[in-house]
C-alpha cells in the first residue's frame, strides 16, 4: 500500500514524500549506520525524537516498503526493523549527503574522520556496506 500523496509529478518530489522528512531520514540513517533496530533504540538517538512522530515515521516508512516490522528473536514484546532492499537503495544517497556534510558543515572530528575514509575510495565503501545491508535481509 503506498499512501504517499504526491504535491507533484517532479521525480526529486515525489521521492522526499516517501523518505524525505527529517525523522524518516534520522530512522533510515540508524539502521543502516548504527546497528539500531527497534522503538527503543530509535528513541535514545541523540535528536529526540518523540514517541508519537516515530510510530507514526516507522509506520510510514513500513507502508513505502523502506522498512519492514519483524517479529523480535528475544522477545515476544518487541518488534524490530530493518530495511528492505529499497531502504538499501538509499545508501548512495546518504553518503553523498554526509559528504556534502563535513565539506560545508560543522561536524564532530570523530565523524569527520569516517567520512575522510569514505572518501578515499567511495565506491568501495557503499559497495562493502550494501553488502553487509544485505546480509541482514537474509537473516
Amino acid at each position: 500500500m503506498n499512501t504517499v500523496k504526491k504535491r507533484s509529478e517532479c521525480p526529486l518530489s515525489c521521492s522526499l514524500d516517501v523518505f524525505g522528512d527529517k525523522w524518516s531520514l534520522l530512522i533510515i540513517r540508524d539502521l543502516m549506520f548504527n546497528k539500531k533496530n527497534t522503538y527503543g533504540d530509535f528513541l535514545k538517538s541523540s535528536e529526540g525524537i518523540a514517541t508519537n512522530i516515530l510510530a507514526s515515521r516507522l509506520q510510514a516508512l513500513e507502508e513505502n516498503k523502506i522498512i519492514e516490522k519483524l517479529p523480535h528473536p528475544e522477545s515476544k514484546a518487541k518488534v524490530m526493523y530493518k530495511l528492505t532492499q529499497k531502504g538499501i537503495d538509499l545508501l548512495p544517497i546518504l553518503v553523498e549527503v554526509y559528504l556534502w556534510s563535513e565539506k560545508y558543515l560543522s561536524i564532530p572530528n570523530d565523524i569527520k574522520t569516517t567520512i575522510k575514509e569514505t572518501k578515499k575510495d567511495k565506491e568501495e565503501f557503499i559497495k562493502l556496506m550494501t553488502k553487509e545491508l544485505k546480509k541482514q535481509l537474509k537473516s
